[in-house]
């Protein structure tokens, strides 16, 4: 069982220093007790206080949904090299703009401008690739909506980076998992972009590049618990260096007809409860999100472990990653929030600790003073 007591003086002794051993949150995934995970929730709330839950209002713009990944347990990518046109992207925008949108989520999959159909839509457009083609629209959305960027499209070198961090207000990579041997399993061995040391290079370049990040955690996809306690303490060991890691999210895999893992059974509510206990303890100074529209029935349950952060929920777009997965209406999210004494509270895809030159390009940081969104 879990010494509380010993816990408790550890967190008021090692102030800034991991609370809790590599051991100690292997052995809570592999045999917690009641006692333990109940122990450890009062552990959370006396020592993490919040007020508030947040989210991103946004709109979801998927590019183009072909990939040179073919991940195990994706239903976003299409064998068809379709690429938006501009009007389309902008239209989308713009109705988003007006339903009161602060987050335009750019994504779509990793490399597309390897396909040579796509290159040549791009070529029609005027562009020799996707990342010109994403600027535009990037810099676009910012001289013409109250919209601010996000990019996720999977892996980046530094030049491309920081080409980007110019017209977005943060950007995203899922770690998943920092185990290199999940690229033998059906999840990852025909996904090249997965690989791990290619995925932690990308979040430490952005680090270097000061950009305000989003990472984070799928369960259920073949893992061990020690590989979920390492890929935590990976990302604890980056954030440390760097401190560009504004939130992490703890996403659960869910089994979809069709896919190569639909017969995978996805992880438990209390697997995912304790790895949100952990993901806190571990990461403390960064936000722990759960996507709501997976968790419906135990988002509450959740937010006692630690979460403070309902991620992106677009009133216009689905979640092209999890279609069947509707996102709940802004009101059910209050409820949720209030019926547990906590606030729901709107946010910015770029947090408010990091809204300042420091992080920020001229171009955002000069488009969030125009619009009078810097907390003082």
């Amino acid at each position: 069982m879990v010494d509380i007591k010993l816990l408790k003086v550890q967190l008021f002794k090692y102030k800034g220093i991991c609370m809790i051993s590599r051991e100690m949150a292997i052995n809570f995934l592999n045999s917690a007790s009641v006692d333990d995970i109940l122990n450890y929730i009062n552990l959370i709330n006396n020592n993490f206080k919040r007020k508030y839950v947040t989210y991103s209002k946004n709109v979801f713009i998927p590019l183009s949904k072909w990939c040179r990944n073919r991940c195990g347990y994706c239903i976003f990518r299409e064998d068809n090299p379709s690429l938006m046109k501009p009007n389309e992207v902008k239209e989308i925008l713009l109705r988003g703009d007006k339903l009161g949108c602060r987050e335009a989520l750019f994504t779509f999959g990793e490399r597309v401008d390897e396909n040579k159909e796509i290159k040549e839509q791009l070529k029609s457009l005027g562009y020799s690739n996707i990342l010109e083609y994403l600027y535009d629209l990037e810099e676009w959305t910012l001289n013409n909506t109250s919209l601010l960027p996000h990019t996720n499209c999977g892996i980046l070198d530094y030049e491309e980076l920081k080409m980007l961090k110019d017209v977005n207000a943060s950007m995203g990579l899922m770690l998943e998992n920092a185990s290199e041997r999940l690229m033998n399993t059906i999840a990852h061995k025909y996904s090249p972009g997965k690989d791990p040391k290619l995925r932690i290079e990308m979040i430490k370049n952005a680090g270097k590049l000061k950009i305000p990040f989003t990472t984070g955690l799928l369960i259920g996809i073949g893992e061990t618990n020690k590989e979920i306690v390492d890929s935590l303490f990976k990302i604890k060991e980056i954030y440390d260096k760097y401190k560009h890691i504004q939130e992490v999210i703890i996403q659960n895999f869910k089994p979809k007809k069709g896919i190569p893992m639909e017969n995978f059974k996805e992880p438990t509510p209390i697997k995912m409860l304790k790895v949100i206990i952990l993901a806190k303890l571990i990461l403390k100074d960064i936000s722990i999100q759960i996507p709501p529209n997976l968790n419906r029935e135990t988002g509450q349950l959740f937010l006692l472990a630690g979460v403070d952060d309902w991620g992106g929920v677009s009133p216009l777009t689905k979640d092209y990653v999890n279609p069947e997965a509707e996102w709940p209406e802004i009101e059910e999210l209050r409820n949720m929030t209030e019926e547990l004494g906590l606030k729901l509270k709107m946010r910015l895809p770029v947090y408010d600790k990091y809204i300042s030159r420091e992080w920020l390009s001229e171009k955002v940081y000069n488009k969030i003073i125009e619009m009078g969104w810097l907390k003082e």
